[in-house]
């Protein structure tokens, strides 16, 4: 486990994230940094809440960002409990993860909701977006709200599927 941790340090450090930026806390008013700093750097602790416009990584159990946020959102050992975030571009692993207006690249979880895709991926039981571009959903239940009943096949499939859903194409 200290290995972990140590090999997560020695990559933030070699890759310039603490330069950039630091921040420790227990929750977003109980912290190193004030909730409104632009953390582009590395922010653990038992809640994390940043804006990051260049890119940060967040081990806690839950991770959360403000306007719009660049990065990892994730627990170092297990998934996080819950991730939220305005604008985000990149990872989102927990057990719930959940993105106000737009989301580019991935959620993995039990439980995965955005406003918007703009090109991505969600994986888990339930995954949801009300509009998307560029989409592949992978789980029990898919929704895509703005995605007709498999009117535009192959590009797109169906406003909810069992397994796999999918928008491609604007």
């Amino acid at each position: 486990m200290k290995k972990l941790m140590m090999i997560a340090l020695g990559c933030a450090v070699a890759s310039g994230a603490f330069a950039a930026g630091f921040q420790a806390s227990l929750t977003p008013d109980i912290a190193v940094q004030d909730r409104d700093t632009e953390i582009n750097g590395v922010s653990i602790g038992v809640w994390n809440e940043n804006p990051s416009p260049e890119f940060q990584w967040q081990f806690g159990f839950v991770n959360g960002t403000t306007g719009d946020s660049v990065g990892v959102q994730w627990f170092i050992f297990l998934p996080t409990f819950y991730n939220y975030a305005e604008n985000h571009t990149g990872l989102q692993w927990g057990w719930v993860n959940y993105v106000s207006e737009e989301i580019t690249g991935a959620q993995l979880g039990v439980v995965n909701i955005a406003k918007h895709v703009d090109g991505g991926f969600q994986w888990g039981l339930v995954n949801y977006a009300e509009t998307a571009n560029n989409l592949f959903q992978l789980g029990l239940v898919n929704i895509i709200e703005d995605n007709e009943w498999f009117s535009d096949f192959p590009g797109d499939l169906a406003k909810g599927m069992v397994f796999v859903n999918w928008t491609f194409g604007e």
